[in-house]
């Protein structure tokens, strides 16, 4: 099977230069190493290439002064560190290197307690650029398909989600099984790793409530009684589960209209397939629900759009919108002064803009995304 090529890499290539640092974060077996690799492969000159789950490397870093860094790194151009999240006080480290070893290029990838601990982006302003890998894009896998065979392999992959693993299994029980391996090995880790941390079980008991919610507003305080927790844990827990990546949160639009809902937020799974393992439930599109189907469809087009914006670096802040008499639009996105809403269906329907968005943003741009229209909305 032919390698297929993130997007992210051409764009932090852009970016690399001496005395900076290209961060990439993100979940678990999304593809850091690899695309790590790739990108060491394409840069000039001497290259060093560290782990930070060695001891080799933490012992080597461990004296932090500009002595030992300018003996260890002379003559290399570009040092990359995998899994720096392993290493203490990564942040000020990496600024020590570039700041003190002439001509230095240098990459660190780290899963999600890179940011959960916040190791290395503060002392990094300034010196760094910071870009998150998620699984893999319908844009992405399109590459080295036809157009037919992305049509046709969708329903699929909205079942099984684009972890990057998963493109090479063929037998539908395998990818089941890789993705409660992930959920139960992986998904939490950085989490339960997180010290003070209590109640394991209860955060997948939020992810299950989270993941028959999905694409309508959630209420703190009915979580809050769900799970006999109170609702500033709950808050805390919804903010971990963001900084691992397993889920994201998308607020209410407003232009403080009265009869627009802007506090309210809807929750969504970065990847369907995730979503799908946590409540154990890998059934054929066919055999579920319509409310099903549009909660899964709805879940997988808003995470392609949110990836698609990550993937291109592009200045988008994503919403969505209702008005307190239940008119309401799936996605807004807002780019400076451009608005494009986008109501999202399993199906083949073509509705009509709410009357009342219309009138308020007359200048905005509406499109449906189903079944027929998904592909141009999404490459």
């Amino acid at each position: 099977m032919k390698p297929i090529k993130r997007i992210l890499q051409k764009e932090i290539e852009k970016r690399m230069k001496p005395q900076k640092v290209m961060l990439i974060y993100g979940a678990r077996r999304v593809g850091k190493t690899v695309l790590l690799k790739e990108l060491i492969k394409q840069q000039p000159g001497k290259v060093l290439l560290l782990n930070g789950e060695s001891s080799d490397t933490l012992n080597l870093l461990r004296e932090k002064n500009i002595t030992n860094y300018r003996q260890l790194f002379s003559g290399v151009d570009v040092l990359a560190i995998d899994e720096a999240q392993h290493i203490p006080e990564i942040g000020s480290i990496l600024k020590l290197i570039v700041d003190e070893v002439e001509g230095i290029k240098v990459i660190a990838s780290g899963s999600s307690t890179f940011d959960l601990q916040n190791k290395a982006g503060e002392p990094l302003v300034g010196r760094s650029s910071q870009f998150m890998l998620t699984p893999l894009s319908i844009e992405e896998v399109s590459k080295n398909e036809t157009g037919y065979e992305t049509i046709i392999k969708n329903e699929e992959r909205v079942l099984y989600g684009l972890y990057p693993e998963l493109i090479g299994i063929e037998n539908n029980q395998e990818k089941i099984e890789y993705l409660k391996d992930i959920v139960d090995a992986y998904l939490l880790r950085d989490i339960l790793m997180y010290d003070g941390l209590k109640h394991s079980q209860k955060l997948f008991d939020l992810l299950r409530l989270l993941a028959w919610q999905v694409g309508s507003e959630v209420s703190l305080d009915e979580l809050s009684r769900s799970l006999s927790l109170s609702r500033n844990t709950v808050e805390r827990y919804l903010d971990l589960l963001q900084k691992v990546f397993v889920v994201f949160r998308i607020g209410g639009y407003s232009k403080n209209l009265r009869k627009e809902v802007s506090k309210s937020s809807k929750w969504y799974f970065q990847d369907t397939g995730i979503r799908n393992a946590i409540l154990r439930d890998f059934r054929p599109f066919q055999l579920r629900s319509e409310a099903e189907k549009g909660m899964l469809w709805e879940n997988f087009i808003v995470s392609e759009r949110i990836k698609r914006a990550l993937n291109h670096r592009l200045p988008i802040d994503h919403y969505f919108w209702r008005t307190y008499d239940q008119q309401e639009i799936d996605l807004i996105e807002v780019e400076g002064e451009k608005l494009s809403a986008f109501e999202i269906k399993a199906g083949k329907n073509n509705p009509k803009p709410p009357k009342a968005f219309s009138e308020t943003y007359p200048d905005a741009s509406f499109s449906v995304i189903n079944k027929d229209t998904f592909l141009q909305y999404l490459l």
